[in-house]
C-alpha cells in the first residue's frame, strides 16, 4: 500500500468536508439554542388557544352525554 492511497482522500476531506460539516453543525446548534421564533410561538399561542377550546368543547358534549345516556361511558 502507499501513503497516497490515504492521503490522497484525507487531503480532500480536510479541505473541504470537514470545514462544510463544522460550518453546517455550529450554525444548527445556534438556531436550536435561539429558541423559537417570533412567529413560531405566535403559532405556539394559537395552538394553545385551540387546545383549550377544544378541552371546553369536550367537557360540553361529555355533559350532555352524561345527562342524556347514563352509561354511555361503559359502553365503549
Amino acid at each position: 500500500m502507499s501513503m497516497g492511497f490515504i492521503v490522497g482522500p484525507l487531503v480532500v476531506f480536510m479541505i473541504f468536508v470537514a470545514p462544510l460539516w463544522l460550518v453546517l453543525h455550529y450554525r444548527s446548534k445556534k438556531h436550536v439554542s435561539e429558541g423559537l421564533s417570533g412567529d413560531d410561538q405566535e403559532k405556539l399561542q394559537e395552538l394553545v388557544a385551540r387546545a383549550e377550546q377544544m378541552q371546553e368543547r369536550i367537557v360540553t358534549l361529555e355533559r350532555i352525554l352524561d345527562a342524556e345516556v347514563p352509561q354511555w361511558r361503559r359502553k365503549s
